[in-house]
């Protein structure tokens, strides 16, 4: 059970009429009730809200979630980027680009030799993150522009709340202009969004915790360009795709099941196509490793070093299929052969797959999915392997516990706070007369005692916001919330995802011709109907008991 409220006091509170009635509802008897004693709430709050929740309302971390409505039935044509997801690559993956880049720094960019101290810390730093480039500061913003207190760090140490809305000139709102442009990079401030980008956070990090323990003066923009091109570098010398076609066995993830969801689509007579930035030799040997020598039959299109983002949106680059760019025309696409580079515009001239028939799947919102959905009209799929993760997290008694007292918390709260005046009490004790359930003495929340046990909700509630956040991720929480707001990540995922999911094998769960419906959740200003939804089996949420054919 959540910790008691207010421990050791013995005062009694009448309930507001807003918690009479949620508990009258959540009873579902009609029966009357009038006092619950400060130690006992937490109690009442879970009884009435929570024993409900038993294992077959768990939420399934290999089912799709919707952000659009989408029917697979009216979709012809599959795509797919390569890096995170046809291909998955395991956690072990991260502490060698960190290492290498690492000694990158110091080797070649002659960085301080304590530098090589630090390893990778895996539960550092989660994906979605901003970096203010000119404060050195890492730090989780909300869909609002608002940093998310708490989670500010500069090097390894967290920052003072104090300081950092002083640092932002006495707010904690990043103007959008300062903030990102259309690919989640500003002027000042940069988003990152891949899953590669988890090692060049920790490394940047403890860099910069490096120079400052050491009280080392050094150029902020420089240094961040520093980290940044070491990490380039281990892409671009081919270190990371030296390391994956030695040990493919050890960094790839799942490639029975990427070779189960390719053969079931082309049996069902849809067409595949592959675009990636990465080179064909590597492609070709985990492509060989997880589907087989023959899997270019598989797809009607492939092409390779394709410098996403550009490729949406550059009208010069050319399709090259010998290795050399070919500046004549190509006329037609042929399966089972190789290109290189190219353009979107003369992929869709040359194709003629446009629009809601093309179903994409990539993992960076930006350089996958944005333009192909905004611009063109396709319809896309979110590969996001951290979802497993929170999913099961969401499903633990302790998140769900501490979710509804928290939330319990907050309604008494806002409820209380509108009789706090004369004014309002007298409005309250109209209420009460015409309905006698409504058993709240007008001064209840105006003496010391009962104003001690709200400073006390109000204290805990922050508390208990700290632990669900916590549950996540020490530093930063969820990828997706930041407390009860969605996160600057998540606002991405809804916009430029129609589906999303924590690998490619969630579509093995599902017909071909399935049709996804978003969930209708409450806006601010509309009643919250949901349980009646549930209820009566429509709009459900994918609940683990009811999806038991899914793993």
């Amino acid at each position: 059970m959540p910790s008691r409220c207010f421990p050791g006091t013995r005062c009694r509170i009448r309930l507001t009429w807003a918690l009479v009635n949620m508990l009258d509802r959540g009873r579902g008897d009609g029966s009357r009730v009038e006092f619950v004693s400060v130690e006992r709430l937490p109690s009442v709050i879970y009884e009435v809200f929570a024993l409900g929740l038993e294992k077959t309302l768990l939420l399934n971390p290999a089912a799709i979630y919707a952000n659009n409505e989408i029917s697979l039935r009216d979709v012809e044509v599959y795509g797919f980027d390569y890096d995170y997801t046809l291909a998955q690559y395991a956690d072990a993956l991260h502490p060698e680009i960190f290492s290498a880049a690492r000694d990158i720094l110091v080797e070649h960019y002659k960085y301080p030799e304590g530098i090589r101290k630090y390893d990778y810390n895996p539960s550092f730093a989660i994906r979605g993150l901003h970096y203010d480039i000119q404060k050195s500061l890492l730090m989780k913003i909300d869909a609002f522009h608002y940093v998310q207190l708490g989670t500010a760090y500069r090097g390894l140490q967290p920052v003072p709340d104090e300081e950092v809305i002083e640092l932002y000139g006495g707010t904690q709102h990043i103007p959008l202009y300062q903030m990102s442009g259309f690919y989640g990079k500003g002027p000042s401030i940069k988003q990152f969004m891949d899953i590669f980008s988890l090692p060049e956070m920790a490394l940047l990090s403890c860099v910069v915790d490096y120079f400052l323990g050491h009280s080392l003066e050094f150029d902020q923009a420089h240094l961040y360009k520093d980290v940044t091109d070491a990490i380039r570098d281990v892409h671009v010398k081919g270190l990371m795709y030296q390391w994956i076609e030695q040990d493919m066995e050890k960094y790839i993830l799942r490639g029975d099941e990427t070779f189960a969801v390719l053969s079931r689509l082309v049996a069902h007579g849809k067409q595949l196509f592959l675009i990636t930035n990465s080179p064909f030799s590597f492609v070709d040997k985990g492509m060989r490793h997880m589907v087989g020598p023959d899997w270019r039959q598989l797809f009607d299109v492939v092409i390779v070093q394709a410098d996403k983002p550009s490729f949406f949106t550059d009208r010069r680059k050319k399709l090259d299929e010998k290795g050399s760019l070919q500046w004549d025309r190509i006329t037609r696409l042929e399966k089972g052969k190789i290109y290189r580079q190219g353009n979107l515009f003369d992929f869709l001239r040359l194709t003629e797959w446009r629009g809601p028939r093309v179903l994409y799947f990539g993992d960076h919102l930006y350089s996958d999915l944005a333009d192909l959905m905004l611009r063109h009209g396709w319809r896309t799929g979110a590969i996001i392997p951290e979802l497993e993760r929170e999913i099961r997290i969401i499903n633990t008694e302790q998140y769900m516990h501490s979710l509804t007292w928290q939330q319990a918390l907050t309604g008494l709260l806002e409820r209380m706070q509108a009789y706090q005046d004369a004014e309002s009490r007298q409005v309250l004790a109209a209420r009460m007369c015409m309905h006698p359930m409504h058993t709240l003495c007008p001064q209840t929340y105006q003496d010391a005692e009962s104003r001690q046990v709200l400073a006390a909700w109000m204290k805990e509630r922050q508390e208990l916001r700290c632990i669900t956040k916590a549950l996540f991720n020490a530093q930063f929480g969820s990828i997706f919330r930041t407390f009860h707001n969605p996160t600057y990540f998540l606002r991405c995922l809804v916009h430029f995802s129609d589906l999303y999911m924590a690998s490619l094998s969630c579509l093995l769960n599902y017909r071909v011709d399935f049709t996804f419906y978003p969930r209708r959740t409450p806006l601010q200003h509309e009643a919250p109907l949901w349980m009646d939804q549930l209820c009566t089996g429509c709009m459900k949420t994918p609940f683990l008991g009811d999806m038991a054919h899914i793993r």
